[in-house]
């Protein structure tokens, strides 16, 4: 594909055009990910979430032209994910207005993308377009968020480090400990740090990270206490060398002037070298990958779905349901059996 051909060759225009076309899901699109998937596997991905309002696109700005003053030949690429409207199915796509001074960063490309719809603080096709990215040569993917809560944690499906910024003033103190969106973070930012507020902010995440460990990701490592030891070897058992664990830093900033922006990224590195030293790098890919086999095995079973089952079929059990003359259970039962025979079990009795 030639396309493709002046894309790895580091045409902007060629980039843009993959990546609309993958966006759509259209079928060149398919076909431009398979065949740039084997040059895919060596970009850094770093997620940036956290609630509203907290400055992650200021943060994603900062970090982005920190990445290229410390390493001028490096590639930069962001991926700005926007929520879509539940009415009108728009979107504003403005992050990319807080990154105007990297628009005229040849090295520094920006992707705006809609929501629509998706659940999880991702678009649905946000990891295929890292994935394009990839495999043009970006050295990093900076991937924002939309405005996540407690339970918007599909980042760690497809980020190497996830970073959760955290904001003074957003609500009480038990907020910033509550599980799910702490217990994906890599890397904790409490950003706005000349808020009132911050330092206990700080204090109560710092807390937090001593008193627990994730496991929720034990496919590629976990957050665990500097305390933590194995058990003691047996008798006549070798002694096992023990992994050092990664201990989440809790990083005050204030993204407006840059302030705490050079440590942050110092920390970036520092992940990225534990995760290659322990082995977690390969590990995070496999799980990544497998995620999205599973996602597209879902997908493809919907679709497949949707095109077999008639849909007065969905309409008629629907009615059953409503009814009470067929359980929600029942009525998914049949439609399934549907799907795999092409035959009314509910007629066929």
């Amino acid at each position: 594909m030639a396309l493709i051909d002046d894309m790895r060759k580091g045409s902007r225009l060629a980039l843009s055009r993959v990546l609309t076309l993958v966006e759509n899901a259209s079928p060149t699109g398919q076909a431009a990910l398979n065949q740039l998937f084997p040059y895919t596997g060596k970009a850094h991905k770093i997620g940036i979430t956290g609630p509203p309002g907290s400055g992650k696109s200021t943060l994603v700005n900062k970090l982005a032209h920190q990445l290229r003053l410390n390493e001028p030949a490096a590639k930069v690429a962001i991926i700005a994910v926007d929520p879509t409207s539940p009415f009108t199915g728009g979107a504003i796509l403005g992050d990319r207005v807080r990154m105007l001074a990297l628009q005229n960063d040849p090295m520094v490309f920006i992707r705006s993308m809609a929501s629509r719809g998706a659940l999880g603080g991702l678009a649905t096709a946000t990891q295929a377009l890292s994935q394009v990215f990839d495999a043009a040569g970006y050295d990093y993917i900076l991937i924002e968020t939309v405005g996540a809560g407690q339970s918007e944690v599909d980042i760690v499906n497809l980020a190497h480090t996830t970073i959760v910024v955290d904001v003074p003033g957003l609500g009480d103190d038990i907020q910033s400990i509550k599980a799910g969106i702490l217990e994906i973070a890599d890397i904790l930012v409490v950003n706005k740090a000349d808020h009132p507020g911050a330092d206990q902010s700080t204090r109560y995440l710092r807390s937090m990270i001593r008193m627990g460990h994730r496991t929720s990701s034990p496919s590629y490592g976990k957050h665990a206490l500097k305390e933590w030891q194995e058990p003691e070897p047996k008798e006549n058992e070798p002694e096992k060398e023990l992994e050092p664990d990664w201990l989440p830093p809790v990083m005050k900033t204030i993204a407006t002037d840059g302030t705490g922006i050079m440590e942050v990224v110092e920390k970036i590195q520092n992940h990225r070298s534990w995760l290659e030293k322990t082995g977690n790098w390969e590990k995070k890919d496999a799980f990544i990958l497998r995620e999205v086999v599973k996602k597209m095995v879902t997908a493809s079973l919907v679709s497949k779905f949707e095109a077999e089952v008639p849909e007065d079929e969905i309409e008629r059990l629907l009615s059953d349901v409503n009814r009470r003359k067929v359980s929600p259970s029942e009525a998914a039962t049949q439609l399934v059996a549907y799907n795999r025979t092409g035959i009314n079990p509910h007629l066929s009795e």
